[in-house]
């Protein structure tokens, strides 16, 4: 019987097969399963074959008991892993008087059977013994083949975007909704297990991850009290100087408290804890001086309760919750102090999850979860002033008005340099006893709330049936999920202020000297009737796979189906129209369908045990990564409250305004396949000895049918260098050919949602990973090369690299430069041809524990970025415009290491004493990247972010 656990349930299990000295099947063999972590055992009976099956066990450490019907007792210890499966196979011995002998299962994580062909568990220990970090984050650094990242907000990539990762905190989906990076910030410590899905994927667990997919499993109760008191502390002078960079100084420190044990023995567990994690700048100086330094101050709460009110039926309920303040959060290198901008983030993750065993072959497993995070990007230094329509500007006091973009002197005929030399006189930066302009001064420009939400509901049925000589094991899952983001947006006085200098005119010949950019809501005599823009997607996924063992092979043969539903606002449906609505601000619509019939995902695979222990295996698999941000992209009322353009005179006195011209309210281009991702992959497992294993594999993964806005007329208009579209291209004419009679009736913009035109991606892995598990010892080491390359380069799109990229919606495909033909085909920023991994702990006899991690990476791939390649001036927007093919030129490489060393002192025979120190990147290796690719810029070429330099993190805990 080969039931794997149901994902709902954050559970492993243990399958076997019991067998007498003759090698006879042993049937009727009574197997009883217990653990601490499980609040009752669970038990069955061998079928005939002598096979047996326990899944949806809390993961942890098992004993196991088999008593046959004469009364012979075996005992077996084994661990079960995170969305593992565990195989025990023993041989039933006569009884005697002394046999109490354990039979210790050493088992590999990247062996064992999971949710996919290339899936590795971590447990506790490896968490615990290795120079991991804090956040949920820093577990990617152990995920064999993915690029170690210290971004702040895009995820790493593994042959796919950045976007296309999935991550599960005890199954629940932490990715920021509509965006797909992750979002949430549960920190290590309440983390007690880790999986991870790289490729080869069955049809369980509702996995469409381009990229890679990570699940957590965190922390229970147990049938004993148990707690922990931490302080970590990572002082400004524990870690070494910047060599380049903006610098600032920062005292981290981290307080962990947590509790856990039995509210009823052998039936309802608790686990409660706490998490502060606090940091405070000492210094930081931008061009205008010192400014005021960092604060950011996050109390978070979890607490989980267990209950396993009988043998057949467990259930967990958690909720985490978690509020974070910060100041001085954002502000740029030629900023001044007022300039800064802070934020809060309040974030809570409801879970409610259970199983039931109706009987030894069918179990039933559900999840519901409620995901919120609330954010506002807040001013540092709010303005006093409300604009109006007809107000003024003091000139005398901008820096008062709004967010004043500090001019550099132009030498256009018309322009008024003596204006521009005076602005620059009173607010620029000083340098070598010079005042200089291209700084900022005045209050942060702009008020954010946007508040994210994500409901979710899936269930799962596991069925194991006998079909001749062959075990089916059927499994049937449903998931229904609805992502939402909320926002409101308004300007800190007048918003962002440049300085014209007269050559503009206004629509009457009025000579233009100042400009802001105001959002249309912050004037108080304008009234919206739409104070909220939300916009949301709905996804319903059915999956069924099955999984048949006959003889050596084992065969997957599964399918994913899904529907994604796109809800906009501001129109509603109307019959006898050329849309099909009428305008209609505040209304929620169905903006597009995907339907089921366009994403099928079959999941097929095979599996060749060719002599009962080592294997070789290949698998396809098709995904659909469900991360767009399409819903608020295209929605209609993105484009009734814009940004109103505001003119001023040279005495700030007001000329006119006008809404400033937006790029959403879109049509869809009809009959889209949606994007898709196709995987291939070959590879074999060996146990070399009872201690080392090893895995091998070769992956190839393609991208197409990549979703973009782009102008419709695109193919008629767009230029290739010096060049014109390609034929083949130009041939298929406009993306939406009534466009302009949609807008018409009920507006919009001049740019659909289209498919890219030859959008391709291609991705080439070669991996070794090999495992040993030693008494005191655990050792990981992987190596990977790889190739990604094509034309569609998702997470390439902004200026900086790191942020919440429009997923559909970025600069990508805007225009001249910027299109799928425009230099785009060549190496993609996230290749990395070459990276090793090794990672491992040692526990000594003297009561500590040495962990240490080693890593080796190729450098980002990067191209210049220049607009006159595509016949505009050098002063028109570069980004993304390529000015020669993608990933032509590259960083240097990167290695690090980092250690580790923790001793315990047991000061009674309950508490323990435990004092740790972690030295990241002990070489000091601060290796530049994301270079600066705009071709006109003072500092092109240069990098513009650093590996982090070497810091020591140190912590005394009490355990109990």
């Amino acid at each position: 019987m080969v039931c794997a656990p149901a994902v709902a349930q954050q559970a492993g299990g243990i399958k076997g097969k019991v067998t007498e000295q003759q090698g006879m099947a042993v049937g009727g063999v009574t197997v009883t399963a217990t653990s601490n972590v499980m609040p009752k055992p669970r038990s069955t009976t061998t079928a005939e074959d002598g096979s047996y099956n326990l899944p949806l066990l809390i993961p942890g450490r098992y004993e196991l008991t088999f008593t046959s019907a004469d009364g012979t007792v075996r005992k077996a210890s084994a661990n079960v892993l995170l969305d593992q499966v565990s195989n025990v196979s023993i041989v039933l011995a006569p009884a005697t008087a002394d046999d109490t002998e354990i039979i210790q299962i050493v088992g590999s994580a990247i062996v064992r059977e999971g949710n996919s062909s290339l899936t590795n568990s971590i447990g506790d220990d490896v968490v615990e013994g290795l120079p991991v970090g804090q956040s949920y984050r820093d577990l990617f650094k152990l995920v064999p083949g993915v690029q170690y990242s210290e971004n702040s907000t895009l995820g790493p990539a593994a042959g796919g975007s950045g976007v296309d990762n999935k991550y599960g905190f005890d199954g629940v989906d932490v990715s920021l909704p509509l965006f797909g990076n992750l979002a949430s910030e549960p920190s290590t410590h309440d983390i007690e297990m880790v999986s991870m899905e790289r490729g080869g994927a069955k049809a369980k667990g509702f996995n469409r991850a381009g990229g890679f997919a990570m699940n957590t499993k965190s922390k229970s109760g147990t049938n004993e009290f148990h707690g922990k008191l931490e302080y970590k502390l990572e002082d400004a002078n524990f870690s070494a100087t910047p060599d380049e960079g903006l610098y600032e100084e920062k005292d981290k420190s981290w307080v962990t408290a947590n509790l856990g044990g039995p509210l009823i023995e052998d039936e309802l567990f608790f686990y409660a804890s706490y998490y502060r994690p606090e940091e405070d700048g000492q210094s930081k100086v931008t061009k205008y001086g010192e400014v005021k330094p960092f604060k950011s101050v996050r109390d978070e709460y979890f607490g989980k309760l267990t209950w396993a009110p009988t043998y057949e039926l467990l259930m967990n309920l958690s909720y985490r919750t978690s509020e974070k303040e910060e100041t001085a959060a954002s502000i740029g290198e030629f900023d001044a102090d007022s300039a800064s901008s802070g934020g809060t983030a309040d974030q809570d993750i409801l879970i409610f999850d259970g199983s039931y065993i109706i009987d030894d072959y069918t179990t039933v497993s559900f999840q519901y979860s409620e995901f919120t995070l609330e954010t506002a990007g807040v001013p540092d230094m709010a303005l006093g002033v409300v604009p109006t329509i007809g107000g003024s500007l003091d000139i005398s006091n901008l820096d008062q008005m709004g967010y004043f973009n500090v001019p550099t002197l132009r030498s256009d005929e018309g322009y008024d340099r003596v204006t521009g030399q005076a602005l620059i006189d009173q607010y620029g930066y000083l340098e070598g006893g010079v005042r200089k302009g291209g700084g900022g001064v005045g209050g942060y420009y702009q008020i954010d709330n946007i508040n994210f939400y994500r409901d979710s509901f899936e269930t799962a049925l596991e069925h194991e049936l006998m079909w001749g000589e062959s075990t089916h094991s059927l499994h049937f899952g449903f998931k229904w999920a609805e992502s939402e983001e909320e926002l409101i947006r308004d300007s800190n006085g007048w918003g962002s202020i440049s300085y014209i200098g007269g050559l503009e005119t206004a629509t009457d010949g009025t000579p233009i000297y100042y400009r802001s950019y105001t959002q249309q809501s912050t004037f108080g005599d304008i009234e919206s009737s739409v104070p909220a823009i939300v916009s949301s997607i709905e996804t319903y996924n059915f999956e069924i796979n099955d999984t048949i063992e006959h003889g050596d092979f084992t065969y997957n043969v599964g399918v994913l189906i899904s529907k994604d539903v796109y809800y906009g606002q501001g129109l509603r449906r109307k019959d006898g129209t050329v849309s099909g609505y009428e305008v209609a601000p505040g209304n929620k619509y169905k903006m597009y369908t995907i339907d089921w019939k366009d994403m099928i995902q079959p999941r097929l695979g095979v599996e060749w045990r060719y002599d009962g222990e080592n294997t070789v295996f290949a698998n396809f698999a098709q995904y659909n990564p469900e991360a767009s941000s399409l819903a608020r992209a295209a929605s209609w009322d993105r484009n009734a409250r814009p940004q109103m353009e505001v003119w001023f005179d040279k005495d700030g006195n007001f000329i006119e305004s006008t809404p400033r011209e937006g790029s959403s309210g879109k049509a869809f281009q009809d009959n889209m396949k949606p994007r898709r991702i196709d995987e291939f992959t070959i590879g074999t497992t060996k146990q070399l000895t009872d201690e080392w294993f090893i895995r091998g594999h070769a992956r190839y993964r393609e991208g197409s049918h990549f979703w973009e806005d782009v102008p419709n007329t695109a193919r008629l208009s767009g230029t290739y260098g010096n060049g014109s579209v390609p034929q083949h291209i130009a041939d298929k004419g406009l993306y939406v050919d009534n466009l302009d009679a949609i807008r018409a009736e009920i507006g919009g913009s001049s740019y659909v949602i289209a498919e890219v035109d030859d959008g391709q991606t291609k991705y080439w892995e070669l991996s070794l990973e090999a495992e040993w598990n030693g008494d005191n010892t655990y050792l990981n080491a992987s190596y990977v090369w790889s190739h990604y390359y094509g034309n569609f380069d998702q997470d390439n799109t902004t200026a900086t690299n790191d942020a919440n990229t429009f997923v559909g919606s970025s600069n990508y495909n805007d225009g001249n430069g910027r299109y799928s033909w425009d230099n785009k085909y060549g190496t993609l920023s996230s290749d990395k041809p070459h990276l090793l991994k090794v990672y491992g702990y040692y526990t000594t006899d003297w009561n500590a524990n040495i962990g240490a991690y080693l890593l080796y990476q190729s450098g980002q791939p990067w191209e210049k970025w220049d607009p006159t390649v595509y016949g505009y001036a050098s002063t028109v927007s570069a980004t993304n415009r390529y000015g020669e093919p993608a990933g032509s030129r590259r960083s240097p490489s990167h290695w690090q290491l980092d250690l580790n060393y923790t001793q315990d002192f047991q000061l009674t025979d309950d508490f323990m004493l435990k004092f740790r120190a972690d030295l990241f990147n002990v070489f000091d290796r601060q290796t530049g990247y994301n270079f600066n690719p705009y071709a006109f810029s003072d500092t092109f070429g240069e990098a513009r972010d650093y590996y982090n330099p070497r810091r020591l993190q140190v912590s005394v805990a009490v355990e109990f």
